[in-house]
């Protein structure tokens, strides 16, 4: 019996970020992470700041998204987001920057400022770093695990 796969395509903004056929998809939903296997029933959510795997082949890449939404149908995971990276495209040094600045706005919270909107500055800055960090390691696609 042949594989079954899972189109998946993630989409910001600006571009198609990753578009492939993949084993299993993990994404970061708004009450816990979330697998989506072959055969999902239809699904349509909202996701949150954070790290969304692909696992395709016995190897997981790890991609950075802004939220966004995630629907499945027939076999097809689709991601819309403001923006997504993957791991191997953030820069580090970059990111870095944005959370030492969205600490100092916190530490030093304006009485006018939007506490939420720089609470995720700081979390989508800490997640674009851990996803980086790791990368740059070299662990940002490694076998996954199995189960």
């Amino acid at each position: 019996m042949a594989k079954q796969t899972l189109r998946f395509e993630i989409i910001s903004a600006d571009r198609v970020v990753y578009s492939d056929d993949v084993d299993v998809v993990v994404a970061p939903g708004v009450v816990g992470e979330l697998a989506v296997l072959p055969n999902h029933a239809p699904l349509m959510t909202v996701l949150q700041i954070g790290e969304l795997r692909v696992k395709k082949d016995g190897q997981e890449v790890a991609l950075f998204t802004n939220g966004g939404f995630l629907e499945v149908n027939q076999n097809k995971v689709l991601v819309l987001s403001d923006s997504a990276e993957r791991a191997e495209d953030i820069d580090l040094t970059r990111a870095e920057a944005a959370k030492k600045r969205a600490e100092e706005r916190l530490k030093h919270l304006a009485p006018d400022m939007d506490l939420a909107r720089a609470e995720a500055a700081l979390k989508r800055a800490m997640t674009r770093v851990n996803i980086g960090g790791r990368r740059k390691k070299g662990v940002s696609v490694h076998p996954a695990h199995s189960s």
